[in-house]
């Protein structure tokens, strides 16, 4: 059996919870006997705790009892993490225990007590993507991913927000026992299978401005109007009114992204939503989003979603 903790405290997000937990247990009936998982949820103590919906949860161990190393180590998120003040027990049994154990990781928001416990520096990591921003500013030395459904960086694993947790759950059934079992479970769940990226259905990256008359969201609509033309740091300064340097610093500074960071994610949605929406051939959307080919396209595809451009319109067609 292989031993998974899940670590909760007061205000947890319920589905972080329940959804991991499911789909293991639902895996034990697909596998030998003996072989599946053997589940626990450790928290500060063993008293009733509410789940951000009210839910009563209880541990079935507290921290200072749960001192062997597990072969899996979870720990949830909450809505109220993110702004949150590090929990010292629970920073501090994460940051004991995860090194001795050969996977670790979290669910959404938990990435926050992982940042916390020292636990994502130099590695890469995803979350909720509306907390995403956030976790790249609050830990940066962390490689944040705005929008993976899962990440593995060696023995580190980490999902995007709440039900995210049943695909990271599913990939590591698969890791532990193949493709066909993977499936069987998320069969009987009534779930995608293989969602691997795209994970928000509108865009992380446009996000409205706070000023919409200031020059950063000019540039902003400027870029969405024109994706098809070159937007060099020289070009968007001049939309800005602003020199190339100062533009290039206060963009970074209100948006917490590059201008040519922006300019990739504005083509990358502006191609999600043709993806979509119908059956233009690759390199026409290539074509009309920016990009230089459909081959270009696809290779920023995979390396920012994790998935190729025929893989999102697979899993993300309107039906």
């Amino acid at each position: 059996m292989k031993t998974v903790a899940l670590a909760i405290f007061p205000g947890v997000q319920s589905l972080d919870v329940a959804g991991p937990l499911d789909v293991f247990m639902e895996a034990n009936g697909f596998v030998a006997p003996g072989s599946g998982y053997e589940l626990t949820l450790v928290a500060a103590d063993r008293a009733p705790l509410r789940a951000s919906n009210g839910l009563q949860i209880s541990a079935d161990v507290s921290f200072d009892k749960a001192q062997k190393s597990y072969d899996l180590l979870l720990v949830a998120g909450g809505p109220g993490l993110p702004a949150a003040d590090a929990d010292p027990a629970l920073t501090g049994w994460l940051a004991d225990m995860a090194p001795r154990c050969p996977r670790y990781g979290s669910v959404c928001t938990g990435a926050f007590a992982l940042g916390h416990a020292g636990l994502i520096d130099d590695k890469t990591v995803t979350t909720h993507w509306q907390n995403a921003p956030l976790l790249a500013k609050r830990f940066p030395r962390a490689r944040v991913e705005f929008d993976r459904i899962y990440s593995r960086d060696g023995a580190l694993v980490t999902s995007a927000g709440v039900t995210a947790g049943i695909d990271l759950g599913l990939a590591l059934v698969q890791e532990d026992h193949g493709p066909d079992v993977a499936l069987a479970v998320a069969k009987r769940l009534v779930v995608v299978a293989q969602r691997q990226g795209g994970q928000s259905q509108f865009s992380p990256y446009l996000v409205p401005q706070p000023e919409p008359d200031s020059p950063i969201a000019r540039v902003h609509a400027h870029v969405i109007a024109h994706l098809r033309e070159d937007h060099h740091v020289e070009v968007l300064a001049d939309v800005a009114g602003m020199s190339p340097r100062t533009f290039a610093r206060s963009f970074k500074e209100e948006t917490r992204m590059t201008p040519a960071d922006f300019v990739e994610g504005a083509r990358i949605d502006a191609a999600r939503n043709r993806l979509e929406g119908g059956d233009l051939p690759l390199k026409v959307v290539a074509f009309e989003c920016g990009f230089s080919t459909a081959e270009h396209m696809r290779q920023v595809f995979v390396r920012r979603l994790g998935l190729t451009p025929s893989q999102y319109r697979a899993n993300f067609r309107a039906a």
